[in-house]
């Protein structure tokens, strides 16, 4: 029984699902102390603006927005395929997995250092290797509660407007599902996370809240617009690897229209 379970078609892509999701949510958690400017990345003079009284706005992101994106896609894919329910289930591990590595670095970064590796990165200009660690990982606690809240939030809208587009628009239309859950989850992910880790935290002003916001957010749905593609290309290789009938059937059952197909093995 465990090895035709661990054949099956459909497991073992929900299981590569759940294991990119998780390591991808972690990853931008993990770079997510780095800013970059966007314009330079593209070797474009910075311009500055202004927002809401808000001036010399530009385009400096958070490098967690260069992976952020991808999750929104995994999120319709696995909706689209297993629904609602897989949606949150794969969630709900990765908010936990994400709370339980911040913990571990909490602990590492109260671990004595050894006294050589303190100075072991003079050469390479970094005179004190436990305030570069620290530095790194120790994100503020205001920071890692809205990422994480922003993160579960995002998710659930994410999959409630998908779900409310397919049911009027069926099987048709997976470009519309597909980007407008993410451009109305993006929104609510941007500003959930601003509000709690500066807002909340840093006693930012509404102001600086929403234009930054706003700055983010056009990122994001820059890039939602520009993925569209992906998930079609995803869904032809599916498609391909699962069979036409299996998938028809695994996207009925993501809809609740019929019972769980059977297992698809190699």
């Amino acid at each position: 029984m465990i090895n035709n379970i661990l054949k099956d078609r459909p497991t073992k892509l929900f299981i590569f699902f759940c294991s990119f999701f998780v390591a991808n949510a972690l990853i931008a958690e993990c770079i997510g102390g780095k800013i970059f400017s966007l314009e330079k990345l593209f070797g474009i003079p910075v311009h500055t603006f202004a927002l809401f009284g808000q001036d010399n706005l530009s385009f400096n992101l958070t490098c967690g927005v260069i992976l952020w994106p991808l999750e929104f896609v995994m999120t319709d894919i696995v909706n689209e395929y297993y629904g609602p329910k897989a949606v949150r289930r794969i969630s709900y591990i990765a908010v936990s997995l994400i709370a339980y590595a911040f913990v571990m670095f909490y602990v590492a970064m109260g671990v004595p250092p050894a006294d050589f590796w303190i100075g072991s990165g003079v050469d390479d200009g970094i005179p004190d290797m436990t305030k570069a660690f620290n530095g790194i990982f120790g994100q503020g606690m205001w920071i890692i509660m809205g990422s994480i809240a922003a993160f579960l939030v995002s998710q659930i809208v994410d999959v409630t407007v998908f779900h409310r587009i397919k049911r009027a628009t069926g099987d048709k239309h997976m470009w519309l599902r597909a980007t407008g859950s993410t451009l109305v989850s993006q929104l609510v992910d941007s500003f959930i996370v601003l509000f709690i880790a500066f807002k909340l935290g840093k006693g930012w002003s509404w102001q600086l809240v929403l234009a930054v916001c706003v700055v983010n957010y056009i990122y994001k749905f820059t890039v939602a617009i520009l993925l569209t593609p992906v998930i079609y290309y995803a869904e032809r290789l599916i498609e391909k690897y699962l069979g036409h009938k299996t998938a028809a059937g695994m996207k009925a059952v993501a809809m609740g229209k019929e019972e769980e197909p059977v297992l698809v093995n190699e």
